[in-house]
């Protein structure tokens, strides 16, 4: 038997699940024949094996999305869901499936490790302490809130804690950073794929908005800048809500979401370390208490704060993880089917709005009687 006829679904679970994380990449080994002549000489030549053609799909995917994105303004995180799940048949079974499973976990996992390229700790000192006490309050009470209200409302914790985080962080980007963490179920890819559609939905509709608001309010830049950093959900609308009032307002805006960005290593690490902790056997944890990628989160943040990082690595890294993030959006969108989104009902969305909310009037009180 060649190497062509083998399907992912011959290979091991336990094998496959070994995607699952940057910790500890197996290699995927056909049986029963050989790799072509080309891999067998590559370093992990079985796992490029294993995961290329449902790796190229994705990849092919995220091109789609983004060409569309750059003619027609829409997010292009919402054209690679929509796009992926358009292919879902292709994680049903078939040659694809492991490279669909390696896109949606270690590639996400290193898209958000090099959002940390974005960051510097002066950046983040410049704002004083207000901004920061605000956004560290609004972060950990709007994710609160979604895990409170969750069970009212018939949902998991578990989907309060992520679509709070979504919320709370950098929207999509959070909630997959998120999902990588989390208990994974037979809702996992349903819940994550809600989370990003409700979440640039609502990111969109505040871009649109809350410049009208802060105006209406005659906030002064510095203000507006602080209200739409703090309170707007993904970091491109962030930036375009804060350079349609001023160049000021937007500079400031994209400080402070930097500064929630940020948030991303301290909520994960402890979701992580929650998750771990309840899942002890034997009195071991499973995994390492910061998952690796987060330490690489947190490790470019320190070498970017240095200033020796060149503006061309800086731009290439920024730009790399752009495609990591869409590569992988789009491998979720594979792994989940329309007819799984639509019997959830309007719950998620609710409890995502009331989120919202939440976080918009907590910057709007931080910034009229803090600032």
């Amino acid at each position: 038997m060649s190497s062509r006829s083998i399907s992912p679904s011959m290979l091991d679970t336990e094998t496959l699940s070994s995607l699952d994380s940057l910790e500890g990449i197996q290699s995927l080994k056909p049986r029963g024949g050989t790799l072509p002549l080309l891999l067998r000489y590559v370093p992990r030549g079985e796992l490029i094996n294993a995961v290329y053609p449902g790796l190229l799909v994705a990849v092919t995917i995220a091109l789609a999305s983004t060409f569309l994105s750059a003619h027609y303004g829409a997010p292009v995180m919402l054209f690679g869901l929509l796009f992926g799940m358009a292919f879902h048949f292709l994680h049903e079974d078939g040659r694809c499936v492991a490279g669909i499973e390696f896109a949606s976990r270690s590639v996400l996992r290193t898209g958000v490790a090099l959002l940390g390229v974005r960051i510097t700790i002066s950046q983040i000192a410049s704002l004083g302490i207000v901004p920061v006490v605000t956004v560290m309050a609004s972060v950990a009470t709007t994710i609160l809130v979604g895990a409170l209200l969750a069970p009212r409302l018939k949902l998991g914790r578990i989907f309060g804690v992520l679509s709070g985080g979504a919320v709370a962080i950098c929207g999509a980007s959070a909630a997959l950073a998120i999902a990588s963490v989390l208990p994974r179920d037979e809702n996992s890819e349903r819940d994550t794929i809600l989370t990003v559609v409700a979440v640039t939905a609502l990111s969109t509709l505040a871009m649109i908005l809350y410049p009208i608001l802060v105006t209406w309010l005659d906030f002064d830049h510095v203000k507006a800048g602080l209200f739409l950093g703090g309170t707007i959900h993904d970091v491109a609308q962030v930036i375009g809500a804060g350079f349609m009032i001023s160049p000021e307002t937007g500079d400031i805006a994209t400080y402070v979401k930097l500064l929630r960005v940020a948030m991303l290593l301290p909520v994960v690490s402890a979701i992580s370390w929650a998750v771990l902790r309840n899942s002890k056997e034997g009195g071991k944890r499973k995994g390492p208490l910061v998952p690796t990628f987060l330490m690489g989160f947190a490790l470019l943040v320190l070498i970017n704060s240095t200033g020796y990082l060149p503006k061309l690595a800086v731009d290439a890294a920024t730009e790399i993880s752009r495609w990591c993030l869409v590569t992988a959006i789009a491998a979720l969108g594979m792994k989940t089917s329309f007819k799984s989104l639509i019997v959830v009902g309007w719950r998620p969305v609710g409890l995502m709005v009331v989120e919202t909310v939440w976080i918009a009037v907590l910057g709007l009180l931080s910034v009229k009687y803090l600032v």
